[in-house]
């Protein structure tokens, strides 16, 4: 595990961002595995100032998308389908046929389960996966339950998770209650993980997932296991951290 210690959110946005362009850069039509949330949208404005000075080209890059909300149409604010395209996708020069996304609007759960997952690994699989960290542990929508999903699945979200996403709907009524994500053996397919994580309230549950055991109750814990974790946090999230890059207790 590498721990990139920032200041501030806009420093850590931009700490990711150069992780992100280096990997593009090294290999120009890598797999990234990418995620949405408040977390990575100043790491995708970084990443779009620097494809307009002309320092990257996204034209090989295929992307696939750790989850979807069940439920939403493509042309729904709030389905990933269209944050992604608003915040990265349409003002860059990937292709539209290389970025993969899970259908919300499939009724067949395990149809569009396995179609997903099958689209994963055709690509040859993740290159670099970008991760946030959800307050109760999950990463891509993997809540907090009694064992590790291992592939793409339908998950049935927990109430601090519909809470948390509440900002982005006008009432709590309209949060999807389901959402296809990728599975954490997906996931630890990854050849390397940057997980970004912001904010005070991040704090506990970033020591839990690195100081605690690995546990599903701790779905990010399991990053304990991965041979190339990057970890770029702000200050206020590692405040459990001591100087040395050591957790506190």
């Amino acid at each position: 595990m590498t721990l990139y210690p920032a200041k501030d959110y806009n420093d850590m946005s931009r700490k990711a961002a150069n992780i992100i362009s280096a990997q593009v850069i090294m290999k120009p039509n890598c797999v990234l595995g990418l995620a949405t949330g408040s977390t990575p949208v100043g790491t995708y404005k970084q990443l779009i100032e620097w494809y307009e000075k002309g320092d990257l080209d996204f034209d090989q890059v295929k992307t696939a998308n750790l989850d979807e909300y069940k439920g939403l149409t493509r042309d729904n604010e709030q389905s990933y389908y269209y944050f992604m395209r608003k915040h990265f996708f349409k003002h860059v020069n990937i292709q539209e046929s290389n970025t993969y996304i899970p259908d919300g609007m499939e009724a067949d759960t395990e149809k569009e389960a396995t179609r997903y997952e099958d689209s994963v690994k055709n690509l040859g699989g993740i290159d670099l996966q970008l991760l946030g960290l959800g307050h109760n542990g999950h990463i891509g929508f993997n809540e907090p339950s009694e064992q590790f999903p291992k592939e793409t699945h339908i998950v049935n979200l927990q109430e601090s998770t519909i809470l948390a996403n509440q900002r982005f709907f006008s009432t709590v009524e309209q949060v999807p209650r389901q959402a296809y994500t990728m599975g954490i053996g997906t996931i630890m397919k990854a050849k390397k993980i940057l997980l970004m994580v912001s904010g005070i309230d991040k704090s506990q549950i970033l020591s839990d997932a690195f100081k605690g055991p690995v546990t599903p109750k701790v779905p990010a814990s399991i990053l304990q296991l991965h041979p190339d974790v990057i970890i770029v946090a702000d200050e206020p999230a590692l405040s459990k951290w001591d100087n040395s890059g050591v957790l506190m207790n």
